[in-house]
């Protein structure tokens, strides 16, 4: 399945991405079939190729949701934009179930304590 999505380039500490035609497996510096635009978010500078991007969406390549909201920002697609990242859970949140049974057997511990 081919897609489109970013590959970046440049200098450390200094992103640029081109925006590339892929196979949805490659490794994300790897080969890639055409490019299709540029992005710099520092100067927030965008290129798009709108003619192939639309000519590729119509034979039915599928989009990375970074670029499904780029293109959204620029005119190209009509849709609504989609959330591109999950944020990572705390790690409190990640073990509820050890922190309740330790709760209840302190709880526990002190109803056998104090009978009452």
């Amino acid at each position: 399945m081919l897609k489109i999505r970013l590959q970046r380039f440049g200098k450390k500490n200094s992103p640029s991405y081109r925006v590339v035609l892929v196979e949805h497996t490659a490794p994300p510096k790897g080969k890639f079939q055409e490019i299709l635009g540029s992005y710099n978010p520092k100067s927030k500078q965008k290129e798009f190729k709108k003619d192939r991007i639309e000519f590729w969406l119509s034979k039915g390549v599928q989009l990375s949701p970074t670029i499904h909201n780029l293109l959204v920002d620029e005119g190209i697609l009509n849709k609504p934009k989609v959330k591109a990242w999950k944020p990572k859970k705390k790690e409190e949140e990640k073990k509820p179930s050890e922190t309740k049974p330790a709760e209840a057997k302190a709880e526990e511990s002190k109803s056998v304590d104090n009978p009452q």
